[in-house]
C-alpha cells in the first residue's frame, strides 16, 4: 500500500505539531497533497478510471477549502505551508 501508518506519522511529524497531530490544517493539507500526487500518477497511466478521477477532484477541492480557511485565519501559516509543499498558489 502506498500510504501506511508509518508514512502518515512521518507526514504528521513534519507538518503538524507531532505524530499524533492529525487534525491541524497543515497536516491535513500535507496528507491531501501526498494523496493527490499519488492519484495523479495513477491517472496518467489509467485515463479511463473515472472513479479515481472523481476522488482526485474531491481531494483537490478539500485541499483548496483548507488552504482558503488557513489563508483567512493566519496568512503566515498559509504562506509557510504553501512554500513547504511547493504549491503554486
Amino acid at each position: 500500500m502506498y500510504l501506511d501508518s508509518a508514512k502518515k506519522a512521518e507526514i504528521f511529524e513534519k507538518f503538524g505539531q507531532g505524530t499524533t497531530d492529525t487534525g491541524s490544517a497543515e497536516s491535513q493539507i500535507a496528507l491531501f497533497t501526498f494523496r493527490i500526487a499519488h492519484l495523479t500518477e495513477h491517472m496518467k497511466k489509467n485515463r479511463k478510471d473515472h472513479g479515481t478521477e472523481r476522488a482526485l477532484t474531491a481531494l483537490v477541492g478539500k485541499r483548496r477549502a483548507l488552504l482558503n480557511y488557513l489563508k483567512d485565519r493566519d496568512i503566515t501559516r498559509y504562506r509557510a505551508i504553501v512554500k513547504a509543499l511547493g504549491l503554486r498558489k
